[in-house]
């Protein structure tokens, strides 16, 4: 049976034939100057047609020059030299050298082992990892799979082993023995993302909706419970845009001659007894709903499909025989989702979150279940028009494809904490730009409201935000159940989150056009050992900010948790207090509870929401951060959220000679924009002037950050507006009054805070404090998280020293 046409993707599989060299058993083709497709075949059949991996091949032609000598060649491009001795692919025979590099790293060998190391087994000398399946029942780190960006600079992707797609898009067996794709990219790790996505299509662009803050709880929710609790957290001034209801939507208490309750599809009426009307007053509140999917049971007699399913699949409905889930019947499958998903859609389901547990089998040889699930669910969900999405676990390579991933069950423990920043970050390497973890962690574990705080910050700078937790009346994770430091936190990462949905719209669909995930491992644009060395797992997210997780509790006496990382070069401004570092040098960042590492680089842009507003849509009021220094660009990207979208851009620059912010006329389509839009510009290491814009009512200028903001009023998309800030750039003159503070805080005897305030006070040039502060008699702890403020800012610490008096 074929499928209908929404279930088929479009690929474009077949190459250029002038980029390809084809003998009787092998073939290799160019695709792009630093990718080749190496293949063997005994039977001298090779596989054509688009995979479960790969969907396109037909890549524009690159020049290359090819040799021969006998059954041997050589092969090169600008950026790789291929020799081959004609023979079975071997690592003696078959070997690829990147130009311009002579150390031991330069040569490829076929068949070289590629390694991922353990997180924490030192510095990494191979493969540098990609993702995993799952994190269910993870207490720290597990074993990663290959990604395509390694320290020696070469990277394969093995696709022999995935099934081919036939003309309907359905998997069958494939031909070929060895079908390798041979990556050679250097260090350069955004090439090798667009390569392989150029390969495999791009990340799909998600619904806007998908970027805010999500709660998800395993729990027993009554309709009128639920939607009271939207309530209170919209009472509290908590956004929320999505709402995932987990297993007990449906009836869990079966009888047990049907098996197991996991599985479900009908709605447990003794919770929510009226479907429609729960769902559409969650559509009035502005949430998306998902619900939980165990389809591994298969559709059973109580169900409430279960007579439509069983006539659609020629069936007795009267003999009560449980439909088994067939995801290799094509027949089934479109069964499955049309007389059991779509009615349930029909009532206000928005999407599906797909938790698999049916494990590796199937009746088609060598398919994984989970990627064929994946694959039809997140096709079908883009029927009529509208923008697919679903949720669920890896499945491999290509897995990109349907976004958003659900990474499982942690334990609630630092380690977890602590390796999921990397984990994520590290999943860039295979393309993979969507996970959504268990923030707060899921079960198990201890209660440890610092941890979970840290976590509910890490959530704010992590691709999706979803909460969620166990079904345990200990271990919810609303901010009121917490103590009122945590609670504040968690408070505040929640809005600050849904503030910055114009910044993570537009890197959505940069990650979509550009093949740019929103965080990535800082060696993508810094790429040097110091950048891969595992334990801070430090991340860029997005354009322009950098985040360095705190995974570790804080220090008693300083009330700080700290984290070491390589700061890649240039000036970066702390996002919350405005500090300035130096970068191009490992940096120790150490925070209170209230504020998190996150660096902007000079030169950055960052739209957030203004005010109050709760919702996603495409925002009234504006607040756009301009971190100066250097000449900033940030092209705003938003649209109506369709399938095939009506957008509009408009570009914001920072000159930073003249002071001057710019909003360009909107370009595309400004129907998808409010009305009227208000605009508020706040501009980070400038100090006023005293004069002009400086002093005009609109302006206002904070001390404590060095932070200029004026209120730009309603501005005319189609028009623009600029602002000239006639201010001039500040060094840091405040750090008199951090370091103060700073001490003031410190958890230590008052003697010893005034022997170090009196010491600081005596020493006023930052050169003789930072020499004086090695001998002065502290505790290292105090020593250090001072000495982080003294030397965060070099450029200053070079002033500093031009002006000290001579001797």
């Amino acid at each position: 049976m074929a499928l209908p046409e929404r279930f088929r993707p479009t690929t474009t599989p077949f190459t250029d034939p002038a980029q390809v060299l084809v003998g009787p058993t092998w073939r290799i083709t160019v695709l792009t100057e630093r990718l080749l497709r190496l293949e063997w075949s005994d039977d001298g059949q090779f596989e054509d047609r688009a995979t479960q991996v790969v969907w396109n091949r037909d890549l524009p032609a690159v020049p290359y020059e090819v040799s021969h000598d006998g059954d041997a060649l050589q092969l090169s491009t600008r950026g790789l030299q291929l020799s081959w001795d004609g023979r079975r692919f071997s690592p003696g025979g078959l070997q690829v050298r990147q130009p311009g590099v002579r150390d031991w790293r330069s040569v490829w060998h076929y068949g070289d082992p590629e390694t991922v190391q353990e997180r924490e087994a030192g510095w990494h000398v191979g493969n540098l990892g990609g993702t995993a399946r799952t994190l269910d029942e993870a207490d720290g780190a597990v074993p990663l799979e290959k990604g395509l960006v390694s320290a020696f600079g070469f990277a394969t992707l093995d696709d022999s082993g995935s099934l081919a797609l036939d003309d309907d898009g359905w998997p069958t067996p494939r031909e070929g023995e060895v079908d390798l794709y041979l990556f050679v990219h250097g260090y350069d790790a955004p090439a090798a993302l667009r390569d392989f996505h150029a390969l495999t299509g791009p990340t799909p662009l998600l619904p806007r909706w998908a970027l805010g803050n999500w709660w998800s709880r395993y729990h027993a929710y009554t309709s009128g419970e639920y939607v009271a609790l939207m309530d209170r957290f919209a009472d509290e001034g908590l956004p929320f845009s999505v709402a995932v209801i987990d297993m007990d939507w449906h009836w869990v208490d079966i009888d047990p001659r049907h098996g197991s309750g996991w599985t479900g599809f009908s709605w447990n009426t003794d919770l929510i007894g009226d479907p429609e009307a729960f769902l559409a007053a969650l559509h009035a509140r502005g949430l998306k709903v998902s619900l939980n999917l165990h389809p591994a049971d298969g559709v059973r007699s109580f169900e409430d499909a279960y007579p439509r399913l069983a006539r659609r699949l020629g069936l007795d409905p009267d003999a009560g025989e449980p439909i088994r889930f067939d995801v290799a019947s094509p027949t089934f499958m479109q069964a499955y989702f049309e007389e059991v998903l779509h009615p349930l859609e029909a009532q206000g389901v928005d999407f599906w979150w797909v938790d698999w547990q049916q494990g590796g089998a199937s009746s088609i040889p060598d398919l994984d279940p989970l990627w064929l699930l994946n694959h039809l669910h997140f096709l079908d969900s883009g029927r009529d028009g509208r923008r697919p999405i679903t949720f669920s676990r890896y499945a491999g390579p290509g897995s990109h494809r349907y976004p958003i991933g659900f990474s499982g069950d942690t334990v609630t423990t630092w380690e977890s904490l602590h390796f999921q920043p990397w984990f994520t970050a590290t999943a860039a390497n295979i393309g993979y730009g969507w996970w959504s973890h268990d923030i707060g962690g899921h079960m198990f574990g201890e209660r440890d409201d610092e941890m979970v705080a840290r976590w509910f910050q890490l959530g704010t700078w992590s691709p999706i935000n979803r909460l969620h937790s166990t079904s345990s009346p200990f271990q919810g994770k609303e901010p009121w159940k917490f103590g009122a430091e945590a609670r504040a936190v968690m408070a505040d990462a929640l809005r600050l989150r849904h503030r910055l949905l114009p910044y993570l719209h537009t890197m959505n669909e940069r990650a979509h056009r550009l093949a740019e995930p929103l965080v990535r491992p800082a060696y993508h644009a810094d790429p040097r050992p110091e950048s891969v060395l595992p334990g801070s797992g430090a991340f860029l997210f997005g354009t322009g900010l950098l985040v360095a997780p705190l995974t570790t509790p804080a220090d008693r006496r300083t009330r700080r948790a700290s984290v070491t990382t390589w700061l890649p070069e240039g000036t970066w401004h702390d996002w919350y207090s405005g500090l300035r570092y130096t970068g191009g040098r490992f940096v120790t960042f150490r925070r209170p509870l209230e504020t998190y590492p996150v660096l902007a680089r000079s030169g950055a842009i960052v739209p957030l929401v203004d005010g109050d507003d709760l919702s996603v849509a495409n925002p009234a009021a504006l607040h756009v951060r301009v971190f100066a220094g250097a000449d900033g660009e940030f092209v705003l990207y938003e649209d109506d959220d369709g399938g095939e979208p009506t957008a509009c851009r408009t570009r914001l620059s920072w000159n930073q000679a003249d002071g001057l912010f710019t909003i360009d006329p909107v370009v595309g389509d400004a129907s998808v924009l409010p009305d009227l839009r208000r605009w508020r510009v706040s501009v980070t290491g400038l100090a006023p002037s005293g004069t002009g814009a400086a002093s005009e009512a609109r302006t206002t200028y904070d001390n404590a950050t060095g932070t200029v903001t004026v209120d730009l009023g309603v501005v005319d998309p189609a028009v623009g507006a600029s602002f000239d800030f006639a201010l001039r750039s500040a060094s840091d003159q405040r750090l008199d009054e951090r370091l103060f503070a700073l001490v003031h805080d410190l958890q230590v005897g008052y003697i010893d805070k005034h022997v170090l305030w009196e010491f600081l006070e005596a020493n006023p040039g930052r050169v003789a404090r930072v020499a004086g502060l090695a001998s002065l008699p502290i505790a290292d702890d105090i020593r250090d998280v001072v000495g982080e403020l003294l030397l965060a800012d070099l450029a200053a610490e070079a002033s500093s020293t031009s002006a000290e008096p001579g001797p």
